[in-house]
């Protein structure tokens, strides 16, 4: 029997459309723009003035403390200026716009395609070049990758587990890099076994692309300590806590991270920034992004420079169709829709989703039944419709005794409310409040 989690989830209908569809190269557009915020931590400081000239990888923006990223260019040209854009979130945030010219890399990157499988990096200098290279977790977290290789004191790891789920119905690209960089992903593996000082490698897959399994395996079998583990197809099956319930069977306490277990965990596109990082020299400056929905002409899998306009992408895939009612950055579930589609592709863009306005649209809300099914399908064991009327009701205190703070904001409950009530909406900002109240009483 397939193995998963053991509380709540669901199955949402999956509209994998851009499943198989190759990773196809944007070109590069004429203007960048980049934020120096696209990670959790302290947003990363300009090191760059109007009018510098850059090329692709020069560092643009420094990390400012031991939970930031470094920023580098994505494209060469000339910086433009550095202002104020409307980001993902739909507000207005600091970012460093640069004008194209040419494509000119940093000559330290090695832009060869040759499988690089020999190792020579010691622990601490991988740590060092995935914080150089600024990578984050790419499956849309965007947590600082290098922090969660440095393992505190008194803590052990004793297994890396990689998270190649993609359980977001209707978002591919993690699938579509397996099929097209599976080596590349296996030496990434090794890489970051060596930097965590581990045997042992788990790679989660779930059931519902076999083609990956089955390549995986193949290659796998050429690498010591990497076993592919075939997972149920059950949504949130890639959140931390789920993937690591699934494949060792072990429980994260409340407000602990999966350090507490023995664990880290690292999405699939990490890991081939990591390869590329440690073995080419090539910082983060583009990624692979599923651009998708059932009325696009073209749904497909691009790879995009950072700070490439959403527009670019959603040309590419055949335009805006006309019936769009929302489109939203991420997945239908954990996603969330967007103001424009000027802003730019960030470092944690792993899919644009342009929903039809049938589908858009939210049904009225009705009172809440106490049919308990919010219940049953959350994967953390919360009661969601008492989190929603606590923070309706401003209870901060309440909410934060029956742990909202644990919510990893799935939406399952949502999704599955016969009163279309709108849940997650609550629980975010009793998180938000919550939080803020934790913060300062920790100060």
């Amino acid at each position: 029997m397939l193995k998963t989690f053991s509380l709540g989830g669901i199955h949402p209908p999956e509209n994998k459309f851009s499943a198989g569809k190759k990773i196809e190269a944007l070109p590069v557009p004429s203007q960048v723009a980049i934020p120096v915020a696209q990670h959790i931590g302290a947003p990363a400081a300009p090191i760059v003035k109007k009018g510098d000239t850059v090329k692709v990888g020069t560092l643009i923006a420094k990390s400012t403390g031991f939970v930031s990223a470094n920023i580098h260019s994505p494209v060469s040209g000339t910086v433009f200026k550095i202002d104020n854009i409307v980001d993902a979130s739909g507000y207005r945030k600091p970012a460093i716009i640069i004008k194209v010219e040419g494509d000119e890399w940093e000559e330290g990157i090695d832009r060869s395609t040759a499988l690089k499988k020999e190792i020579s990096a010691t622990s601490e200098e991988i740590i060092k070049a995935v914080a150089d290279a600024g990578i984050v977790g790419m499956g849309g977290a965007t947590f600082p990758s290098h922090v969660k290789l440095s393992v505190p004191p008194g803590k052990k790891c004793d297994v890396l587990i990689l998270n190649a789920v993609e359980c977001e119905p209707y978002l591919t690209a993690d699938h579509q890099l397996m099929m097209e960089k599976g080596d590349e992903i296996m030496v990434g593996t090794q890489i970051i076994m060596k930097a965590l000082k581990v045997d042992k490698a788990i790679i989660g897959i779930e059931n519902n692309k076999p083609d990956a399994i089955q390549h995986m395996r193949s290659l796998a079998a050429s690498y010591a300590g990497i076993t592919i583990e075939p997972l149920k197809v059950q949504y949130p099956q890639g959140g931390e806590k789920q993937l690591i319930d699934a494949c060792i069977n072990r429980q994260i306490p409340s407000g602990k991270l999966p350090i507490e277990v023995g664990a880290v965990v690292q999405n699939v596109g990490t890991i081939l920034a990591v390869y590329e990082a440690v073995q080419k020299n090539k910082p983060l400056f583009e990624r692979v992004v599923t651009v998708t929905g059932k009325s696009l002409a073209k749904p497909s899998n691009f790879l995009a420079r950072i700070g490439t306009p959403l527009n670019n992408l959603i040309d590419a895939a055949g335009g805006l169709p006309e019936d769009t009612g929302k489109v939203i950055g991420g997945g239908p579930m954990m996603g969330k829709a967007l103001v424009s589609t000027d802003i730019p592709i960030t470092k944690g863009s792993s899919g644009v989703l342009i929903m039809p306005d049938e589908e858009a649209k939210r049904k009225p809300m009705q009172n809440c039944i106490r049919c308990a099914k919010c219940t049953e399908v959350c994967p953390m064991g919360l009661e969601p419709f008492l989190l929603m009327t606590v923070s309706d009701k401003a209870v901060w205190d309440r909410a934060e005794e029956e742990h909202i703070m644990d919510c990893i904001e799935c939406g399952s409950c949502s999704f599955t409310c016969p009163a279309n009530r709108p849940l997650l909406d609550y629980i975010r900002l009793g998180k938000g409040k919550v939080g803020q109240i934790m913060r300062s009483r920790n100060k």
